[in-house]
């Protein structure tokens, strides 16, 4: 996809209005406008990438104009960006440190923010001092694609010479920070020497910058010359060595590649033209297309053998056990290079996890592999994004990035890895949570007390929007669907669609039901059927559906014993324990669903399946609406507080409590078979 122009002169009026009422200047309301235009270009910058800054004036407490470099600042993202997003650092203190032979990256940090005109600011970015060395007013810096493409080839300085002629400086690879910053200042002045004034400057292997005396300058300068790149990639003839695959296999075999770890599958035309090249396992090696994007990715991706055709039985067995040794060579190899370059750098680096973050499967594509579908979402891009280079390199020359020196000075570099954040993972993180009847009053609340314990979520319902609604309302990467519970073909798919969404399956909320009344002695044969199949049969359609996912993904200890399994949870009423006049039909299914979850309990606990229930009462729900309470508490003579109060502790039980119940069930490492009772209390319910 070719990079786009997105300046507008009246989206760019109306950004200096809407800021300027809050007391931006007009310098730093242009410098977020196009800094955003930049950010949502993925051909340009992806996930935190790339950085942008203005020179400017501000004012100090006595009113005294202080010049500044308003610079991106650490944990913003372009697309995104606000002005607070771009510090304000006090920029002579910053233009004098350029007379130093060297600085060190703690010493670099603690300058900028000494010079802070906010001591609460974020850290400005890591390439500040080369944004205040160089002399402009609006200074632009991504990672195009298509720049990358050029500036990774062997020849890469002739080349770009070749596209730019003297349109652009160009700086060797050198490590981000101050020697960078020196080098690039270095280059433009030597290129403007010559009689020039370049209007962008190139840093092989890594990037591209422009610059200008406006911020409109600046931008239209940046994409023309990131289309001057797209023209002569234009001319290069890209060739497809493709891998003989067999038919892609169903969704749910691809589900726990990595259990407990979240992924994110890319089968776009563009993942499967380089996950399915013979030259894949070559070209894996080669490194990552911008130093940059190693602490998401790592150096290369896990290359592994084609999915087998039909997605089970003994083949799918034999690929299991190919990955396994994949991953024993791949986390061999990473340690094998930590221990090279660790020797190389003095011996002072601890070592990261060894696991890939990326994986190239022939005939199903590229995977993201992260800690939340957010994470994994990231590496994926990136991974398109790596796919998209090389296969663009390829095609006017050779990939060729930086070496693994450089790559693992990255990796390992402090100032990168703090991009990551350090805090602590909640919970529920990496599990992957399924609910049926979510758009309900308990479902919606259940599906958000698991977003908000660190879980991944995918929401059930017959109502598609408001299944998407309450997906939604879980987070940007949680996934709503349509489903018919009680049909068994229907859940199936939609149980391997949540698995080939994520990567797997953890917990199963089975929680959609709702009643039939009437009295047993004249109730309609088919409205006690019609219980039967909602609030016992489809059930049991999601345990099966969940177990045959459960299954697939466990890996077994030496002792056979699985090092993961799953958990059912079950929605069971009251009435499975206190039945209640004329909810026979409702009461009966309810009874048997309770019999169901102990069956399960006592036949799963040997395959660490953990199953239990909820017995809940009196929520205020779709099967207790607002007019069955009206009923019932008039047929007691209550009022309808003292109806839904009536419990031992008097107070009426919200759904927010049962989903806190499930929540609570979910973390209960050692427990199976269980009932936990959530109605405030009641005597005839009680189950001992």
């Amino acid at each position: 996809m070719a990079v786009q122009h997105r300046w507008s002169d009246a989206a760019a009026k109306e950004a200096i209005a809407r800021y300027g009422a809050q007391g931006v200047n007009e310098d730093l309301a242009l410098r977020t406008y196009s800094a955003r235009l930049l950010g949502a270009d993925p051909e340009l910058v992806l996930h935190g990438g790339g950085n942008t800054s203005v020179k400017t004036t501000v004012h100090g407490l006595l009113g005294e104009p202080i010049r500044v470099l308003c610079v991106k600042g650490s944990g913003w993202d372009l697309g995104t960006i606000e002005p607070p997003g771009h510090p304000a650092v006090r920029l002579e203190p910053l233009q004098a440190l350029r007379v130093l032979e060297s600085l060190s990256d703690e010493a670099m940090v603690a300058a900028q923010r000494q010079n802070l005109i906010d001591p609460a600011a974020p850290n400005p970015s890591v390439e500040a001092l080369l944004h205040a060395f160089l002399p402009h007013t609006f200074v632009d810096h991504t990672h195009s694609i298509a720049l990358l493409a050029l500036a990774d080839q062997p020849d890469a300085a002739e080349v770009c010479r070749e596209v730019y002629g003297d349109r652009v400086a160009l700086v060797p690879y050198v490590m981000p920070g101050f020697a960078l910053a020196k080098a690039a200042a270095l280059a433009y002045e030597a290129a403007a020497a010559g009689g020039s004034e370049p209007e962008g400057m190139v840093l092989l292997q890594h990037g591209l910058f422009s610059f200008g005396a406006t911020a409109e300058q600046s931008y239209d300068r940046m994409i023309d010359l990131v289309r001057r790149a797209e023209e002569r990639l234009a001319r290069g003839e890209r060739s497809l060595h493709a891998v003989a695959v067999p038919e892609r296999p169903a969704p749910a075999a691809a589900a726990g590649v990595r259990p407990h770890w979240i992924l994110a599958l890319r089968d776009t035309p563009l993942a499967r033209a380089i996950s399915d090249d013979a030259r894949l396992p070559e070209w894996a090696g080669r490194g990552v297309a911008t130093p940059d994007h190693v602490i998401r990715t790592k150096a290369r991706p896990l290359v592994l053998p084609p999915l087998p055709p039909g997605g089970d039985g003994p083949a799918l067995a034999a690929w299991g056990k190919a990955l396994e040794q994949a991953l024993e060579s791949y986390g061999a190899d990473y340690r094998a290079y930590f221990q090279r370059q660790n020797a190389a750098a003095g011996g002072v680096k601890k070592a990261l996890d060894p696991l890939p973050r990326v994986a190239a499967i022939p005939g199903l594509g590229l995977v993201g592999i992260g800690k939340s579908a957010a994470e994994a979402a990231t590496v994926a891009d990136i991974a398109e994004a790596w796919a998209q280079t090389l296969l663009a390199a390829e095609a006017i020359g050779r990939f060729a990035p930086v070496g693994e020196a450089d790559t693992f000075a990255m990796e390992y570099w402090s100032l990168e890895q703090a991009k990551l954040g350090k805090a602590a993972e909640k919970p529920l993180a990496r599990q992957v949570v399924l609910v049926t009847g979510g758009a309900g009053a308990i479902g919606a609340a259940t599906a958000r007390a698991f977003a908000a314990a660190g879980a991944e979520v995918a929401v059930l319902d017959l109502d598609r929007e408001a299944a998407e609604a309450v997906a939604a309302s879980c987070g940007k990467r949680a996934l709503g669907a349509a489903c018919d519970v009680t049909d068994p073909a229907a859940v199936q798919a939609a149980v391997a669609a949540v698995a080939a969404h994520f990567g797997g399956l953890d917990i199963v909320v089975s929680n959609a039901g709702a009643a039939w009344t009437g009295p047993m002695a004249t109730l309609a044969d088919a409205d006690l059927r019609a219980s039967f199949e909602l609030n016992f049969f489809a059930h049991q359609n999601v345990a099966q559906a969940a177990l045959a996912v459960f299954r697939a993904q466990d890996r077994p200890e030496g002792g056979g014993r699985p090092v993961l399994g799953g958990q059912l949870l079950f929605n069971v009423s009251k009435q499975a324990l206190n039945p209640g006049p004329n909810f026979g039909a409702y009461g009966i299914s309810k009874a048997a669903l309770l019999a169901l979850v102990r069956q399960y309990a006592l036949e799963e606990g040997e395959a660490a399946v953990r199953v239990n229930a909820i017995n809940a009462d009196r929520i205020r729900s779709g099967l207790l609406d607002d007019t069955m309470i009206k009923e019932r508490s008039a047929a007691r003579g209550l009022s309808e507080e003292l109806y839904m109060a009536g419990n031992l502790l008097g107070a009426e039980v919200r759904a927010s409590d049962v989903a806190d119940a499930f929540v609570a069930l979910a973390r209960m490492e050692r427990t199976t078979g269980a009932v936990l009772t959530v109605d405030g209390g009641n005597v005839a319910a009680m189950v001992r």
